[in-house]
């Protein structure tokens, strides 16, 4: 009896049991699903279920997947033009490859006008392809004409026309907080726009240096349309600058020779006659003076100034002059000398190279490029070394830059100027007052 009894519980499970399985059943419908699968995942003495495995390889099609064929690629890259820039320069700045578009434009009557009207701070845009080679150019040769030259079957075609949307002005503001790029990223005005005020105002400010916290910029800029799309910054119209305490305004206007120049408010042109600083964004190392020599190790005369600044960056020529020598000169390193009016000379040296077309001889106007920062010769860390001499004798370039003043507009054209004047104070004050309630709010 007792061994039926065994083999009946062995086949049946009793009733209590029955219970109990339904008990559990019933809880684990209550507990949530997670709590199920962390229950699994640490119970103890659990042993693997051997389950068979193959390793199964099928194509899947992924759509959109498909490589572009190569000559469909295309670019578009933008930059603005600098002083001194050429065009091959640019062709390289904007990646593009091509000796037979650089031909062509030379060649062509239309296209040629680019060499002659490489006007700084205008905008020119690329679209090259997949081996950079050139597919289309746009270049605002004014404000309001385009030349374009495109790329067609039978090779390339260039065209001068109007643009169908005029220059829209955008006025804005911003307060310097840590850097003149930084309050401009902050007010939305376009990095372009910011290196225009750079060289407007380098005769007076080294932005490197004089900016103070809580200095202002208002400014009235051109932006660029074509049939309703942004193409680019244009010009800078007017603008002010207060740096500690004290205001310094710009104005475009058109001199005695038809060319646009920035002026300030009592007509005086804001070209002067010197750079304060012929590197962008560099600070004073080393003053005009005596000073201890930090490679002879002795106290020694100082017969220029040192800016201190990154390796290859932008040496610009403090005034118009001629290019009296450029090379290799001994403790200079490679400089570059130039010879100005009233038997003033400059001179640049420790550059690590210098800008194309820079040789004795040749002709450059303030703000050109004619080489970039270095520390060849007796130089112990990338600077410019900057000296002038006046009749073979040195002179401080700071105190230049302050004496020499540039000329004022003329006593018929100063009506216009001044209305012009008077009407973009009222609207940079106005832009001015909006950015302060802006920041307020």
């Amino acid at each position: 009896m007792s061994g039926q009894k065994g083999e009946i519980l062995a086949q049946r499970p009793s009733r209590l049991g029955a219970f109990r399985r339904a008990g559990l059943a019933l809880l684990l419908l209550c507990v949530p699903p997670v709590s199920i699968i962390t229950a699994f995942g640490i119970a103890p003495d659990a042993a693997p279920v051997d389950v068979p495995s193959r390793i199964v390889v099928e194509p899947l099609a992924v759509p959109g997947g498909e490589p572009a064929a190569q000559g469909t690629q295309t670019f578009i890259s933008q930059e603005r033009v600098f002083r001194g820039d050429t065009v091959a320069a640019l062709f390289e700045r904007l990646g593009i490859e091509d000796r037979r578009a650089l031909d062509f434009l030379k060649g062509d009557s239309v296209g040629r006008v680019i060499f002659r009207q490489l006007v700084p701070g205008r905008t020119i845009q690329a679209r090259t392809g997949a081996r950079a080679e050139l597919l289309g150019l746009r270049y605002f040769v004014s404000p309001g004409t385009l030349l374009e030259v495109d790329r067609g079957m039978n090779g390339f075609v260039a065209r001068m026309r109007a643009v169908a949307d005029a220059p829209r002005v955008v006025y804005s503001a911003a307060e310097i907080r840590s850097s003149l790029f930084a309050a401009t990223d902050a007010a939305g005005i376009p990095d372009a726009i910011a290196m225009q005020v750079t060289r407007i105002f380098a005769t007076d400010i080294d932005f490197h240096v004089d900016l103070r916290k809580g200095d202002r910029l208002a400014i009235a800029y051109e932006m660029l349309y074509e049939a309703g799309e942004l193409v680019a910054p244009g010009r800078i119209l007017a603008a002010e600058l207060v740096n500690d305490g004290h205001s310094y305004y710009a104005v475009l206007f058109h001199d005695e020779e038809g060319k646009d120049a920035y002026y300030s408010l009592d007509g005086s042109n804001r070209a002067k006659a010197f750079l304060r600083s012929p590197v962008e964004f560099s600070r004073v190392s080393s003053g005009f003076g005596a000073r201890f020599h930090p490679i002879f190790k002795n106290w020694r005369a100082h017969t220029g100034v040192d800016f201190a600044a990154p390796q290859g960056t932008r040496v610009l020529a403090s005034a118009d002059g001629i290019v009296a020598a450029a090379g290799a000169r001994g403790g200079y390193g490679n400089a570059v000398e130039i010879r100005h009016g009233g038997s003033i000379n400059s001179l640049y040296g420790h550059l690590s190279r210098f800008a194309p077309g820079i040789r004795a001889g040749a002709r450059v106007h303030q703000g050109d490029a004619i080489g970039y920062v270095g520390q060849t010769g007796w130089a112990t860390g990338p600077h410019l070394h900057f000296e002038f001499r006046v009749n073979g004798v040195h002179q401080d370039p700071v105190l230049m830059a302050r004496r020499h003043e540039a000329g004022v507009l003329s006593a018929e054209l100063r009506p216009e100027f001044d209305r012009i004047a008077r009407s973009m104070r009222v609207q940079l004050a106005a832009a001015a007052r909006e950015s302060v309630i802006a920041s307020a709010q």
